[in-house]
């Protein structure tokens, strides 16, 4: 089909819709059913503990979720490790960037091992850093502490959501490290050679030169890290479980313990449509953004 369609335009150019019609088509229905089925039960009395009380809900669970106490406190932790993990990724992506850019010996050996980190699944990841590096008795932190004859830090339970950060920065950078190097080896030489000539030093390269030609690189970044930031979930469940209380919980752990904890699947619906508005705001103002920053 795809031949015949090439001959009966050849010279004329070729319609490509009827040949992305199949995986438009599958990617739609890939979306729409949950989504659609999300939307439903969102609407929905469904909570397995009470399988007796069943039917429409109406705005029941809206409102519920709307009142609770801890979305407010989910919604914030949710900004405060978004904002967070970006500053952290941006500044040290950028400082790295400039790092690895010069021309020092065992370059490359350097780029692959700050890179490493993001190829690492996030469980693992979150399991080193809480048993290896954090635990409060046997953490490498903790050994580091008592040899200085410091208080040894539980980092879990004292600072939960700085611990996430951290976690979550450490596996992002090498993506930020990544983007903005690879822009940086775009930057025209010939540009720096001739700023040094008039007399720019290092800062002044950095500040006038260097850093507006990284701009586009870190407007992605920022965008395509939210997205996925919005999202953190596994880091949470495998190290502070949310807690102490709900100190580390962020609306994506407060939709799944309304769901698989608390069994209220309608709940959990209704907070899952909170999330999808929410992202989908932030989404199309970034999006804004990047295609201002790309036309200037």
């Amino acid at each position: 089909m795809a031949l015949a369609l090439l001959a009966r335009h050849k010279g004329a150019g070729v319609d490509a819709r009827p040949l992305l019609a199949p995986s438009v088509v599958l990617l739609f229905i890939w979306m729409i059913v949950p989504l659609a089925m999300t939307i439903w039960l969102s609407f929905q009395r469904y909570n397995l503990n009470y399988l007796d009380q069943t039917g429409f809900a109406g705005f029941d669970n809206y409102q519920y979720l709307l009142e609770d106490p801890g979305l407010t406190n989910a919604i914030l932790h949710t900004i405060t490790l978004v904002v967070s993990v970006l500053a952290i990724t941006v500044v040290v992506g950028v400082i790295g960037a400039v790092l690895l850019d010069q021309p020092v010996w065992g370059r490359g050996l350097a780029r692959l091992f700050c890179i490493a980190p993001f190829f690492i699944m996030p469980t693992v990841g979150a399991l080193i850093w809480k048993n290896l590096l954090m635990h409060p008795v046997n953490g490498l932190f903790a050994w580091v502490s008592r040899s200085l004859g410091l208080p040894v830090v539980d980092w879990m339970s004292d600072w939960p959501l700085l611990s996430i950060v951290i976690i979550v920065a450490w596996q992002w950078i090498p993506f930020a490290l990544l983007i903005l190097l690879t822009s940086l080896q775009s930057l025209d030489r010939d540009q720096i050679e001739a700023a040094r000539m008039d007399g720019a030093n290092g800062l002044r390269l950095f500040v006038y030169i260097t850093l507006p030609h990284l701009y586009r690189a870190i407007t992605i970044v920022i965008m395509i890290e939210t997205i996925f930031l919005l999202s953190i979930f596994a880091e949470i469940l495998v190290t502070t479980v949310g807690g102490p209380g709900d100190a580390s919980t962020t609306l994506p752990y407060l939709i799944y313990k309304t769901a698989l904890l608390d069994n209220d699947i309608g709940g959990a619906s209704a907070g899952g449509m909170l999330a999808v508005v929410l992202a989908n705001i932030v989404a199309i103002f970034l999006v804004r953004t990047i295609s201002h920053t790309l036309e200037d």
